[in-house]
């Protein structure tokens, strides 16, 4: 659904570490203390942040590859071995091995092979952990080679991480930006959807809105290859279009997981509205999470313009998700496959995971399926 956590540098760091550990986790004969869980979980946050932090060109929305394809896979294996409580040297060899089961093209993102990235890079991280306990080897400095995982940035550029011993050491993953979405959608779309509702605000203020009062609408975001669907037809491309998000938060002054079914997007006032779109990429709008902007201005037919220019929307970094609706967007999304219970449960143990013993009880609230739903 495009609906995790992105953060800058360009990934989504949860979606490809969460899921190993959790299967992992469950599988152990010894079930993990929450601390331990939470830590193995950090680990595998933090080794993304790193990885990217190595090249300027993963700060920028991506040209060539899915990052989470790249960087989720390590994040897996970290996670997974450190879960595991693998050597140091295993450590290494376990991303060794991920590094060769890592990569995906960005000519698959808009369609229903994106969200498979993300699969493949949890599997395989958690293949190439358990495998190394079982082992295998690959190239333990795989990490400080252009041959190696620089494959994947022209500008890599590792660099040593300061030794624990010496007090040096500080989490990147404190310093870690990380955006929670409340619409799913691609990051870029949550800029051009609330500049979007801005602008039709701005009619709303004199007169009614009125969708086909509105002769002209044109978008200025950054760039891209993969984010510039003027059309959508499904719902993965809908997810990937600054046109679709635009207008359809327009129309509805809303977007929510059910804008991107069928039903919606094939609506005939929304297509009128696809029509009258166009789009500009000006200079100063980066393809960047960090500098980009969208910027919504509206035409109508008696000539009058109604503009709005969005630098930071709700959920960025800048402007953070408020915990209530944080733990809302949980709840809404988990309540489709568990009972109430379960969810409630859940909540209540992630917010006091450091002190669980163990997560016996985490795999018990997610056990309880609503059986009505699933």
């Amino acid at each position: 659904m495009d609906f995790d956590d992105t953060w800058h540098p360009a990934t989504h760091p949860s979606g490809a570490v969460l899921p190993s550990l959790l299967a992992l986790a469950e599988a152990l004969p010894r079930k993990p203390s929450g601390l331990e869980l939470l830590l193995a979980f950090n680990v595998g946050i933090e080794v993304q942040g790193r990885l990217l932090r190595f090249s300027r060109e993963a700060h920028n929305i991506p040209e060539r590859f899915h990052p989470p394809s790249v960087v989720g896979v390590m994040g897996s294996a970290a996670a997974s071995a450190k879960l595991l409580s693998l050597s140091a040297l295993q450590c290494s060899h376990a991303l060794a091995v991920a590094a060769s089961s890592a990569g995906a093209p960005l000519a698959n993102t808009a369609t229903q092979t994106k969200p498979l990235h993300i699969g493949n890079a949890t599997r395989r991280g958690l293949e190439a952990a358990q495998l190394v306990q079982l082992g295998l080897k690959g190239n333990p400095a795989i990490l400080d080679m252009d041959y190696g995982f620089g494959i994947y940035y022209k500008d890599y550029n590792p660099s040593a991480m300061p030794d624990c011993a010496d007090g040096g050491f500080d989490w990147a993953l404190e310093k870690q930006d990380v955006a929670f979405k409340r619409i799913p959608a691609h990051l870029g779309m949550h800029w051009v959807a609330d500049a979007a509702l801005a602008a039709r605000a701005k009619i709303e203020a004199v007169r009614s809105f009125e969708s086909s009062e509105i002769r002209k609408i044109t978008l200025r975001v950054p760039p891209s290859k993969y984010i510039n669907c003027p059309l959508p037809t499904s719902q993965h491309q809908a997810r990937h279009s600054f046109q679709f998000n635009a207008c359809s938060a327009l129309l509805d002054n809303n977007l929510t997981v059910d804008s991107f079914n069928n039903t919606q997007i094939n609506r005939k006032d929304l297509k009128e509205l696809l029509s009258k779109v166009k789009m500009e990429t000006p200079e100063d709008n980066k393809p960047n999470f960090e500098k980009m902007y969208g910027a919504v201005e509206l035409e109508t037919n008696d000539g009058q313009r109604y503009a709005a220019r969005c630098n930071t929307f709700y959920g960025h970094w800048r402007k953070p998700l408020r915990q209530e609706d944080l733990i809302q967007k949980f709840k809404s999304n988990a309540s489709t496959v568990l009972t109430s219970e379960g969810v409630d449960g859940i909540v209540d143990v992630i917010e006091n995971i450091e002190n669980e013993k163990d997560c016996a009880s985490l795999f018990s609230y997610l056990k309880m399926e609503n059986q009505q739903k699933v």
